[in-house]
């Protein structure tokens, strides 16, 4: 069961398939952070194939460099990684690399989503003509593009939930009679990651695609539901209480044992080499605020309203929207609110609980909010600490814990 990622970013959704038992065949993405972060996962599970995973550990621990981590790696893997924007320029250039890949085998399925922001009711209401104009808008063409070229048995198709109101669902029609040209009929889903075990309420669509000429009884994913008692709370408990601005890119000590949630899912999966457990640095304002925050969700179990702050820490002239600026992800609750892509701009929406640390959460909780394993390393495009490009590429995945309990309804049709 061999698959095509297209619009792959850190590979959350490729990570789930892969533990379901699928077979990558090529990433394609644009962003070269992102690329670089899919490799050292290609590295991670080779290595793991073939025994070695103590080379994986070295690199972080530090003691080896990003180079030589690949180096042990055969280099079809690495270039299997395809850091090129998907589009007429460059599909021709995208199909040639694939094909070495293939070796003349068919493709099972391909999977992905494109960039979201131009279906996002959030992006439409910050855009003066509501993204009508973007282009990200199409890419979905693009996406018919590569069905028609490798016409896989399957496919899979991420985004948001403003994909089924953009333009009054006129960009779904379309994409349905697109994908019905191609010779695929299709089936909508509107998932919660909270009930495939993530600790997060993140909406998201799945369309799954089979082809015309292919008899399948379709999953039911939307009947999911994992039943647990956890709490937020479980993700913060075994690591190093750090301040804004503080802790350790590489080679960072847990402080305790893993819970039974961390165990589960596969959080603390055998390591015990704690990364990226890294928080952003904060203004003087930003902690007083957050100390606001968190003591009026700890007292009254009541979110920050911004004009209920005192006017010396109200900086912003807009009064009358997005009065919830600040939020705690609260420890108490099942799940935290949705982690997004702004989370690299700045942390004020993702306060962390303990008043103490009076911080936002670091890249490791955000990525465990995501359901990332401990070992999942973000990468930058220069080796080294790169906090944007972590946050950014954490808050645009797919859970792969989501992700594997798709993949394994779409292995059971196989």
């Amino acid at each position: 069961m061999n698959y095509i990622d297209l619009f792959a970013g850190a590979g959350g959704l490729s990570e789930g398939f892969i533990n379901a038992g699928f077979t990558p065949v090529a990433h394609v993405e644009m962003d070269k952070a992102a690329c670089f972060t899919l490799k050292t996962r290609i590295a991670f599970h080779y290595l793991k194939s073939i025994s070695k995973l103590h080379i994986y550990n070295l690199y972080l621990r530090g003691e080896i460099t990003r180079a030589e981590l690949y180096h042990n790696v055969p280099d079809e893997l690495i270039k299997s990684v395809i850091n090129l924007p998907i589009g007429s320029g460059n599909n021709d250039t995208i199909f040639g690399l694939i094909s070495q890949q293939l070796n003349g085998e068919k493709v099972d399925l391909i999977i992905g989503g494109p960039p979201c922001q131009a279906y996002s009711v959030v992006g439409r209401a910050r855009s003066a003509d509501g993204m009508r104009n973007d282009p990200r808008n199409f890419l979905y063409i693009q996406y018919a593009t590569f069905l028609e070229k490798y016409q896989p048995r399957f496919f899979l198709f991420e985004n948001v939930l403003g994909l089924k109101s953009a333009k009054d669902g006129d960009y779904l029609k379309r994409m349905e009679d697109l994908f019905g040209y191609k010779g695929y009929k299709m089936q909508l889903y509107i998932l919660a990651a909270n009930n495939f075990g993530v600790l997060q309420n993140r909406k998201r669509i799945i369309i799954f695609g089979y082809r015309k000429d292919i008899l399948a009884k379709l999953p039911d994913l939307e009947a999911y539901r994992v039943s647990h008692n956890f709490k937020v709370g479980n993700i913060f408990c075994d690591l190093p209480a750090i301040k804004a601005g503080c802790g350790k890119d590489k080679y960072d000590s847990y402080i305790s044992e893993a819970n039974d949630y961390l165990s589960m899912v596969s959080i603390r999966n055998g390591s015990d080499i704690l990364t990226q457990h890294i928080a952003r640095p904060q203004s003087e304002q930003d902690k007083r605020i957050y100390r606001i925050a968190v003591r009026k969700w700890n007292n009254e179990k009541q979110r920050l309203a911004y004009n209920d702050l005192p006017e010396d820490l109200k900086s912003h002239k807009n009064r009358h929207s997005f009065f919830d600026r600040f939020k705690v992800v609260a420890e108490d609750l099942a799940y935290s609110q949705t982690v997004v892509a702004h989370i690299a701009k700045d942390g004020h929406y993702y306060i962390h609980p303990d008043i103490e640390q009076n911080r936002s959460i670091s890249i490791r909780e955000a990525a465990r909010l995501q359901s990332f394993p401990d070992n999942y390393y973000f990468e930058g495009v220069r080796e080294g600490h790169n906090r944007t490009a972590a946050f950014t590429q954490i808050g645009n995945a797919v859970p792969p814990l989501m992700a594997q309990y798709i993949a394994e309804e779409v292995k059971s049709i196989f």
